[in-house]
């Protein structure tokens, strides 16, 4: 498909079968690279394909198949030698005779081959742009002083790959440079779609951020790369060079798609179900303990059940263990008063073990291990009135524990300040932190920390 580097009305701009293609170059290369390493050493068997998929996916993990502007292969390749390295101990000694020579060479070969075909594959990719072909419709946010230098570089360079359509903002630009205006900030979706926009570079638009972040959140669905030009880029950032992008000049920091992608959702799911599993069966005789316990305090049923909001507004019902004598409004009671509950349920409130039964929505896949906490529809809908942001929490499944909660957020506080630490989780979230918060949990629950 050939693109013009001039805007081009909706009807004339479609994604044909090479662009679409684009985000498959590096994956593609990536198994040229160990295939062609194999044969090169003359490895075969199961512990060689275990060591490619385990490269692979670790590949996938550390961020490595994102397509960057800038082509320079040579920015990540500390990164890739290590991802050619790990699997060496991790995977070859469990399903191979250990690491030996041929390992040793499986490995170098690795990473010499993975260099060499993604080298060759940028190359021929920048042959490719500069022929005004494999062009990606890029929106330029923003209108000021750095936004045109942006737009030029993006016309001076086809070898970038990157065909400007024009930018948006809410001010006229500075400077005709053969760009147009197309549109205001609220028109960001509209654009999107009506240019098959493939990147979008925000360069310091005239909305105030906080007015900028929800219209970025709301494109998070769309197939687009959203890249952020840093306030004061003239210094140097405190950040790996591979984790950077850059026109000419000017950094650029690459937003992550939500929860990381489709993989970072699967491994959030099968973490939580596998997880969940090992920790009902370890409770178990806890929990028929503190049954039993709740049904000799109260004579009434051993769990409480109550209708939660959870991802993307919908309702579930979480279970606990009753800790309450007598609560008949507690749907729309915020606050939990000492008379409505017995000695044995403050208890169990201030040890969160009325939480445990909770591991049943987690293995029905209603909740997640880590997540925002669920609140009671009542309280939701006032939230969401009343608090920025607070609709955004519920982009990810919610949780038993949560960052908000192991930093004290929990209970009678900030409602506020817990939506800011929910957000941040959903923005930053890893398989690491999820481990993090956990621990974290254990420790409190261990000291006897107080809801």
């Amino acid at each position: 498909m050939t693109t013009s580097l001039a805007p081009a009305p909706a009807g004339q701009l479609r994604r044909g079968a090479p662009a679409a293609a684009l985000p498959m170059v590096l994956p593609v290369a990536d198994i040229a690279g160990l295939a062609t390493a194999g044969l090169l050493v003359g490895t075969s068997g199961w512990a060689t394909a275990a060591y490619a998929c385990a490269v692979l996916m670790l590949l996938v993990a550390d961020g490595q198949h994102r397509l960057r502007i800038c082509r320079r292969v040579s920015d990540q390749l500390p990164r890739t030698v290590a991802v050619a390295a790990i699997p060496l101990l991790a995977v070859l000694p469990w399903v191979g005779p250990g690491v030996g020579p041929d390992e040793l060479s499986l490995a170098l070969f690795s990473a010499a081959s993975l260099v060499a075909v993604r080298t060759g594959a940028c190359t021929v990719l920048k042959a490719a742009h500069r022929r005004g072909r494999l062009l990606e419709p890029t929106l330029v946010i923003g209108t000021g002083a750095t936004a045109m230098r942006v737009g030029q570089l993006l016309r001076h360079h086809p070898e970038l790959g990157l065909a400007p359509q024009g930018f948006l903002d809410s001010q006229p630009p500075r400077h005709r440079i053969g760009l147009p205006l197309l549109g205001e900030l609220s028109e960001l979706a509209d654009v999107i779609a009506r240019y098959r926009i493939q990147r979008v570079i925000v360069c310091f638009p005239a909305a105030r951020d906080a007015d900028l972040v929800p219209l970025l959140r709301a494109c998070r669905p769309l197939p687009v790369d959203v890249c952020v030009v840093p306030r004061m880029y003239e210094l140097g950032a405190a950040l790996p060079r591979g984790y950077l992008d850059e026109l000419g000049d000017i950094p650029l920091v690459p937003l992550r798609r939500l929860g990381a992608g489709r993989l970072g959702a699967g491994v959030k799911a099968t973490f939580d179900f596998v997880a969940a599993t090992a920790l009902l069966i370890a409770v178990t005789p806890v929990l028929l303990a503190l049954a039993a316990a709740v049904r000799i305090d109260g004579g009434g049923p051993v769990l409480f059940r109550q209708t939660r909001v959870t991802r993307a507004g919908q309702t579930m019902e979480l279970l606990k263990l009753r800790s309450m004598i007598d609560h008949p409004d507690s749907d729309t009671r915020w606050a939990v008063l000492p008379e409505h509950t017995s000695g044995l349920g403050r208890w169990l409130r201030s040890t969160h073990f009325d939480e445990l039964p909770q591991l049943v929505n987690v293995l029905r896949g209603q909740m997640s291990l880590v997540g925002p906490r669920p609140e009671r529809p009542y309280f939701a809908a006032q939230f969401e009135q009343q608090i920025p942001r607070y609709g955004d929490r519920h982009r990810m499944r919610t949780g038993l524990t949560g960052w908000a909660a192991v930093n004290g957020l929990h209970g009678d506080t900030s409602i506020a300040e817990r939506i800011r630490f929910d957000n941040f989780y959903i923005e930053y979230w890893s398989p690491w932190m999820d481990l993090v918060i956990l621990a974290r949990t254990l420790c409190t629950v261990s000291s006897g920390g107080s809801k």
